[in-house]
């Protein structure tokens, strides 16, 4: 049976290396892409026209995912968080579209690499802390003492807290690697044994089962 991570493996359909800068175009550049134009796509042909009063099917998906977006920001960020909406809204739809055409059987998972994945994580860890100090300056040092705890335990949790905070984006980039490249691996295997088992019973000269 195949190897099923051939998959994951990339190679350059045209090569593109200025100065010695690896710039190919692979299956990984060509599916960002493609997840990108659906995405245009969808909203250009949503509200390409201008909204109506009365929404068409694609106009009304578009306000649906865009106001579970917002409560979301809403939510957790507070009112606010809607000066952030357009980041929130544009890397969720990007990863949303990226994993929908994972699916695509010949396409390929840009979220199965973990470069990808690790960069989003490591941008939005240091914006956070940009974006922390720039509002609260100092003070936002104080996410490392949680409430109520003992001034006694303070000189302990820090380092905790601090091995937590750093520990988050490596977490979170490898959760979402691991779970697209572990899926689509457990789908290859799958579906390898099943074609190999309908090939051997096939072949049986007494249809002897798999």
């Amino acid at each position: 049976m195949e190897n099923p991570l051939h998959h994951f493996e990339l190679h350059p359909i045209i090569p593109l290396i200025p100065m010695g800068f690896d710039i190919s175009i692979n299956k990984a550049t060509l599916a960002m892409w493609g997840a990108l134009m659906i995405v245009f796509i969808l909203f250009r042909i949503a509200i390409g026209r201008g909204l109506k009063l009365i929404p068409g099917k694609l106009q009304n998906i578009a306000e649906i995912t865009l106001e579970f977006l917002l409560d979301m920001v809403t939510e957790y960020i507070g009112k606010e968080g809607k000066k952030y909406f357009p980041f929130v809204a544009t890397l969720f739809l990007f990863l949303f579209s990226c994993n929908l055409v994972g699916l695509i059987p010949g396409s390929y998972t840009l979220t199965s690499q973990l470069v990808v994945t690790g960069s989003f994580a490591v941008f939005i860890f240091f914006m956070t802390l940009v974006i922390g100090f720039a509002k609260h300056g100092l003070h936002f040092l104080g996410i490392l003492v949680p409430p109520g705890i003992p001034k006694i335990l303070i000189p302990l949790m820090i380092p905790i807290e601090i091995i937590s905070m750093l520990a988050r984006p490596v977490t979170l980039g490898v959760r979402l690697f691991a779970n697209m490249t572990a899926g689509h691996t457990l789908m290859g295997v799958l579906f390898g044994m099943a074609l190999t088992c309908l090939l051997y019973t096939s072949d049986a000269a007494d249809d002897t089962p798999c």
